[in-house]
């Protein structure tokens, strides 16, 4: 959209109905003419950047927000739909440019998918996009056939108005409607009025495309000339080249080049095949006098070496409630406890890939991109140009977890080093494998905590003290002001603010983050994978003590809090899961519930135990995520978010020898297998509140409930995942 060439800018009734688009769509503030300056019908089409809507009646959705399998680009397209009264047979999806002043996430201000915040940072700003542009089209039939606007209708793509009979549909009204200025403000539905909105009156827009084989990965782009690249890594973290011998690797057919990148030393072959054999091929020397060479266990003992006061270390407050050294003192009893955890890696379906084109400042970038912003501002500093003048092209991603958005850009920058060195914008796809991804990529970072614990005559915590010693997820990276006074709020979420602590009267919770060459990054549902254990283990096990039925202990402490939500999920999963009911001998039930990214989760497992090992037949999963887009969706993900941190609860560990990862693949990685799999029985409860995360809360529920029905069945507290070693 461009101002008229007169002295005094003035906008065509097309370019004020996509500014208006632009302020119901809540991203772009202020003038309309200053929104002027930053689009033109000609990049995004006549219904402003989220929207397009064709003759023939299709309704293209604008997505910022990435697909990489948790259904975001349907759920999104539902609330477009829902308010613009559109036929969802009719609804499609395209993925937007990375364009941070368009498409920024409303509250991180970048364009960015992850926190479980894709439909509830989108809810009001594509509500207003879909009601702005249904008023467009009631005002264009009713300018078209001289009635009242308060006497058209809209179904299924259909205007119409029942007094004179008359009926059309979008694409015949489009001329019409783009011509109409729209309300700034537009009247937004109420949830008695949703058809599609909570409904089972939708399907997953990328379900066929899918299930059928014919979608678009990084993996299957083919373009022109394209080569294939793939890099030697240090085997340990924080190793440094010293020198490598390139004869062996250029002397095979269809190796292009060989030269080293700040990573490690670049293999460009003609194909994928010739890569890989290059690569073995390439003899490389490294440095590790400044790499990590502790083994796992060695990296835990400095961990409870800290936490124990053994060794110095850095300490920041998150939580203090009361004078915790004056409750300790009043001779009631205390309980200790504690809990390990490993480093995980991510081990998304679809290993890290990155197609890359440089010629001079120019770039691009084609991949499943999470972290758009962060990725622009990180291959800019590379090539020397602007954040925005470098090109991504998102594709669907075959899974994340969080491993796609690393704030060092690592795969996409050896994409686009070795890209630049090639030159001429010939297209370089990177290839990590498995191996490359699960020995050098980034890690859920390794935890111990530290809990003391005193109760009053009836059993009930009067103070709790706890110590967490984990590496810092944000500091040094684009998020570091998320580090305040020493304390990383992706560590500690979980126990912050946990509804217990609301019912204790002296608290006293701090954190240690060690450094490490080992790169750590946040995994699905992040600090909560293992504060959640830690809290809900340690209940159980209070409550085990003072003899007290765990739904009654959590009862207490609930009310006790002012915890209304956390109640109500409470009898909800009770009533769900038959909490309390008879069962069979060898069976017993556990229980547990957590709060991240503002849903509630709870889980109830049936298990019992087979040759030492558990055996989980059911979980009964109750959800409150406000108010569910699309239930089919959300059970889904709670589903998929059970079985994910089952797995990782059970078997998951990252082991480290000496500094170099042990367990390359899932030959090595054990995993849930399907004949291990339970099942779940997901129970959302009915709520009217706006929508929040359903992608990430469903995974750290799990491995506590386990803990605490093996605590029952055993008598033995778990102070140390996966339960099953390997």
């Amino acid at each position: 959209m461009k101002k008229q060439n007169v002295k005094s800018p003035i906008l065509s009734r097309r370019s004020v109905l996509m500014g208006f688009a632009l302020v119901g769509g809540a991203l772009l503030v202020g003038p309309v003419s200053q929104m002027a300056k930053a689009v033109s019908e000609k990049d995004f089409g006549k219904f402003g950047p989220f929207l397009k809507i064709t003759s023939d009646g299709i309704v293209t959705v604008i997505s910022k927000h990435c697909e990489f399998g948790q259904g975001s680009h349907t759920g999104l397209a539902i609330i477009v739909a829902e308010e613009l009264d559109a036929d969802w047979q009719k609804v499609r999806v395209e993925m937007a440019p990375a364009n941070m002043a368009l498409f920024g996430h409303t509250k991180l201000k970048i364009q960015i998918t992850g926190g479980s915040s894709t439909i509830s940072n989108s809810w009001d700003q594509l509500r207003r996009v879909g009601a702005s542009t249904r008023a467009a089209f009631v005002q264009a039939a009713s300018e078209l056939w001289n009635v009242p606007a308060v006497e058209i209708m809209v179904d299924k793509g259909v205007v119409s108005h029942v007094g004179s009979g008359k009926t059309t549909e979008f694409g015949k009204l489009l001329r019409r409607a783009v011509e109409i200025t729209l309300p700034a403000e537009p009247v937004l539905k109420t949830p008695d009025m949703f058809k599609l909105i909570g409904t089972e009156n939708t399907f997953r827009l990328d379900g066929k495309s899918k299930t059928t084989g014919t979608e678009i990965y990084t993996e299957d782009v083919q373009l022109p000339h394209m080569l294939v690249a793939m890099v030697v890594h240090s085997p340990r973290f924080g190793g440094k080249l010293v020198r490598f011998e390139a004869q062996a690797a250029l002397a095979l057919s269809g190796v292009v080049d060989v030269f080293e990148i700040p990573s490690g030393v670049a293999v460009v072959a003609k194909n994928t095949y010739m890569a890989l054999k290059g690569r073995a091929a390439l003899q490389a020397t490294w440095d590790d006098s400044a790499a990590e060479m502790r083994s796992d266990f060695e990296i835990m003992a400095d961990h409870k070496a800290i936490a124990n006061g053994d060794v110095a270390g850095e300490w920041g407050a998150f939580e203090t409630v009361g004078d915790i050294g004056s409750a300790f003192k009043g001779g009631y009893e205390t309980m200790a406890c504690s809990y390990d955890f490993p480093y995980l890696a991510h081990s998304a379906m679809e290993p890290m890939n990155c197609v890359a084109q440089v010629e001079g400042k120019r770039v691009k970038l084609t991949f499943g991109a999470q972290s758009q912003t962060g990725d622009q501002r990180i291959i800019a500093a590379i090539i020397g140009c602007k954040p925005d003048e470098v090109e991504i092209e998102t594709l669907h991603a075959g899974g994340s977890f969080g491993r796609r958005s690393v704030a060092i850009s690592d795969y996409q920058s050896e994409a686009v080093y070795i890209a630049k060195k090639i030159g001429g914008f010939t297209p370089i796809k990177l290839i990590w494998t498995r191996e490359d991804d699960s020995a050098g990529g980034s890690y859920r970072a390794m935890a111990y905590h530290k809990i003391k614990i005193e109760v009053d005559k009836s059993g009930y915590p009067l103070a709790w003290q706890h110590r967490l010693v984990s590496e810092s997820i944000l500091a040094g990276t684009q998020f570091a002001a998320g580090v305040r006074n020493g304390v990383d709020r992706t560590v500690v979420e979980g126990v912050q603010g946990s509804p217990y602590f609301k019912a204790i009267a002296a608290v006293d919770a701090q954190v240690s983050m060690p450094k490490s060459p080992i790169p750590v990054l946040w995994l699905r549902s992040v600090g909560s994978t293992h504060t959640a254990m830690a809290m809900e283990h340690t209940i159980d096990q209070l409550a085990r003590r003072a003899d007290i039925n765990p739904v009654e202990y959590r009862r207490v402490l609930y009310k006790k809090a002012g915890n209304e939500r956390h109640l109500r999920m409470l009898d909800f999963i009770v009533e769900k899961s038959g909490w309390g009911t008879p069962i069979e001998d060898g069976w017993v039930r556990g229980m547990a519930i957590h709060e991240c990214f503002n849903t509630v989760v709870a889980n109830v497992v049936e298990l019992r135990m087979e040759d030492g090992e558990p055996h989980i037949r059911r979980v009964i999963l109750a959800v409150d995520c406000g108010l569910a887009i699309s239930p089919d969706q959300v059970r889904a993900q709670m589903e998929g978010g059970v079985y994910y941190g089952l797995s990782f609860a059970l078997y998951g560990e990252v082991k480290i020898d000496k500094g170099i990862v042990q367990n390359t693949n899932f030959d090595t990685s054990r995993v849930l297998r399907m004949e291990d799999a339970p099942i779940v029985e997901t129970h959302i409860m009915p709520s009217a509140n706006r929508p929040s995360g359903a992608g990430e809360p469903g995974t750290p529920v799990v491995g506590p409930a386990v803990a605490n029905a093996i605590l029952a069945l055993t008598g033995k507290a778990t102070v140390s995942l996966p339960f099953v070693k390997s």
